[in-house]
């Protein structure tokens, strides 16, 4: 189907949240810039810090200062990831960013978590011919994600909150409060001064 063609680049297409081609040219160049950067990084010397973030400064959209992703880290443009000041990705982070992907400060994020933004039409035409979109991920300030959670196209986190291990989030989670299950589901509210927990597991 061709229906669905305007006057506007597939990138701008994609980042609108709109149906656009993967294998446009401009879109194959970017994924292939962000693969090489991500190859070096993920091999990049770990008694070299100031290299490591060179690279990972030109991979990224933005990353905030004190701010360390622990290699492999796995992107689709990297360009399009943006996360703040003080915040840590464990080993695996595979951050699909399609879509933009925000990540506050001081987040917290555990080993194999996954942040989706592609989705694929649900028209068996539409899907055949190749056509993809996108929708954004927030992750708001001080968010902990316990390892292997999975957060899927269009949602938001909001400040504080905490993923169990193993959670897949699938809609919008408020501020404050712990979320665990598939799909993740808010448990309780955290109260200021709470002592930890094992909820989310380590970092």
């Amino acid at each position: 189907m061709t229906s669905n063609v305007d006057d506007r680049t597939m990138r701008e297409r994609m980042l609108a949240g709109d149906l656009y081609l993967a294998d446009d040219p401009e879109l194959a160049e970017r994924l292939l810039r962000a693969e090489e950067l991500m190859e070096a990084y993920n091999s990049s010397p770990a008694r070299d810090p100031r290299a490591r973030r060179r690279l990972l400064a030109e991979l990224l959209g933005a990353v905030g200062e004190g701010t360390v992703i622990r290699p492999p880290l796995r992107v689709d443009y990297g360009s399009n990831l943006r996360i703040g000041a003080r915040s840590f990705a464990n080993y695996g982070l595979v951050a699909l960013d399609v879509a933009p992907i925000t990540i506050g400060d001081d987040v917290q994020i555990g080993t194999n978590v996954q942040l989706m933004t592609p989705t694929h039409p649900i028209d068996p035409e539409l899907r055949r011919a190749k056509w993809e979109a996108a929708r954004p991920i927030t992750i708001g300030d001080n968010v902990w994600l316990g390892s292997g959670a999975i957060v899927l196209a269009g949602v938001t986190i909001g400040d504080n909150t905490v993923v169990g291990a193993g959670a897949v989030v699938t809609r919008d989670l408020p501020p404050n409060v712990v979320a665990v299950g598939n799909p993740a589901r808010v448990i309780r509210t955290i109260e200021p001064g709470e002592a930890p927990d094992a909820a989310a597991s380590t970092p």
